[in-house]
């Protein structure tokens, strides 16, 4: 699990390099022909990574139910968001990441409600999830590669 975890802080650290190279406004910014930002897509690996984790696991998230809501799949940017509200994502991409492997360490994890994922994986164990989870945050740096070339 330890390649797993250095994985995560690896994709995070570059998602907060994107947060920290992007204007708000362009971080905030709806390409012509697509359905989200730049911005949604940092906010949706964070908040799946919760769902995957903490919700197959059936064990209470760490973040809001308001973030949930604003970033879970098929949600969609609504407003643009403000300096402190990318702050926050900002700041909770590594502590949701540093708090899901202190938990992992401790044994936290106990049960897994085993289903399939919308892309056919299996997902059995805290494990699948986890490793499953680095694989969607790859899917969203495309799409976000994909984004910037429209901003």
């Amino acid at each position: 699990m330890e390649t797993s975890f250095k994985i995560t802080h690896t994709s995070r650290e570059i998602y907060a390099k994107w947060l920290e190279s992007y204007t708000l406004e362009q971080l905030n910014k709806i390409p012509q022909g697509f359905n989200n930002n730049l911005i949604w897509n940092i906010g949706h690996i964070m908040v799946s990574q919760q769902i995957l984790v903490y919700g197959g696991a059936g064990l209470p998230m760490i973040v809001s139910e308001e973030l949930l809501a604003k970033y879970r799949r098929g949600s969609k940017p609504e407003t643009d968001l403000t300096q402190e509200e990318v702050n926050e994502i900002k700041n909770l991409l590594f502590s949701t990441i540093e708090k899901t492997e202190d938990d992992y360490k401790n044994g936290v994890f106990t049960t897994y409600n085993a289903r399939k994922s919308e892309l056919g994986f299996e997902l059995s164990s805290v494990e699948d999830a986890i490793a499953f989870n680095n694989y969607h945050e790859g899917i969203h740096l495309g799409i976000m590669m994909q984004l910037k070339k429209f901003i």
